[in-house]
């Protein structure tokens, strides 16, 4: 476990307070969240259109959570159904942010190779993405689905 790693396990813990915090709207926010980064990825022609695509779907969706869900903690089943959204929605932004450094493109005598990630990073930041448990459990999501692409990689589904 490198430093990487703390950090993006402290990432995923907070998001799930923050999930639990809200109660039932927590759940809400962690779905629509998910659906928000997958229909902003699969929509969006490029960054510039899936940055405003996501802030308007981000902003439509908060104000109707916020109308249709208005106690946080009505009952105490909310608390794990809130802490289940913002576990959903932590483990995809740190999927994608495990997965989001460049990577090198290496040609040799059997040809072109991808190699993740980029040996161009800084050292330390290299060997803790490098070594990384949680980005080496995610290495499946290169030969994924294509949905599962879309969501968490979506730069290299274009």
């Amino acid at each position: 476990m490198t430093w990487f790693d703390a950090l993006l396990v402290t990432l995923w813990a907070v998001l799930t307070a923050l999930g639990a915090r809200r109660g039932l709207a927590g759940l809400a926010w962690g779905a629509a969240g998910v659906a928000v980064c997958f229909l902003a990825n699969s929509l969006g022609a490029g960054a510039p259109a899936s940055l405003i695509l996501a802030a308007l779907l981000g902003l439509g969706t908060a104000v109707a959570i916020s109308r249709l869900i208005p106690a946080p903690l009505e009952q105490p089943w909310h608390l794990g159904a809130g802490a289940l959204g913002g576990f959903l929605l932590g483990g995809l932004l740190i999927s994608a942010v495990s997965l989001g450094f460049p990577m090198d493109v290496k040609v040799d005598a059997r040809g072109a190779r991808a190699t993740y990630p980029s040996a161009s990073l800084p050292p330390a930041l290299y060997d803790a993405v490098r070594n990384s448990a949680l980005q080496g459990s995610l290495r499946g999501v290169w030969s994924g689905g294509p949905a599962l692409k879309t969501l968490l990689i979506p730069d290299q589904t274009r």
